[in-house]
């Protein structure tokens, strides 16, 4: 699989933030570390960095919602996401796999479904319903507040293409 610079650009990116994120809680990691709980909702910035080929396929910016909330006594959350363009949202349900790195911060690995509203228009991630994978971190920077971003990988995304959408997303959230 070849991967376009644009996309490695966005891989590279990723890594900067879980790694920034991680840093954040510096000195706070142990042999076990306590990961992130609990439950947030958030908001920040979405950035489609792909194109499917297409009219309407255009890579785009917009924003996103972002809740996670973790199941108790395991390793898995459920999350939800809304990322919006300027003229269409995809709605996201997923579950993911939080893996603990430092005190109050987690990476997770996860999948779900996009569920575009308008077929066609054009999202952060894709014009069209598709299955998503998303890997991502998140870290709880004061009682309050939590630090997250993630990308999204829309498999399949773009209709009248085979192409994938990646969206990045980067937000601060409300701790409950």
């Amino acid at each position: 699989m070849q991967l376009s610079l644009k996309t490695s650009k966005a891989i590279a990116a990723l890594s900067a933030l879980a790694t920034a994120s991680v840093l954040l809680s510096a000195g706070a990691a142990s042999a076990q570390p306590k990961g992130f709980d609990g439950a947030y909702v958030g908001g920040g910035i979405s950035a489609g960095v792909t194109n499917g080929g297409q009219q309407e396929d255009a890579a785009n910016i917009g924003g996103h919602i972002q809740g996670r909330v973790g199941i108790p006594k395991t390793p898995v959350s459920a999350r939800g996401s809304v990322l919006f363009g300027s003229n269409n949202a995809a709605i996201m349900p997923m579950v993911t796999y939080d893996i603990p790195v430092a005190r109050d911060t987690n990476v997770y690995v996860g999948a779900g479904y996009s569920f575009v509203e308008k077929d066609g228009r054009n999202t952060p991630l894709g014009n069209k319903s598709a299955p998503v994978v998303t890997v991502g971190a998140e870290s709880g920077i004061t009682k309050d507040i939590v630090v997250y971003g993630d990308a999204k990988l829309g498999v399949n995304a773009y209709q009248n293409s085979n192409a994938s959408a990646l969206s990045l997303q980067a937000g601060l959230g409300y701790r409950f």
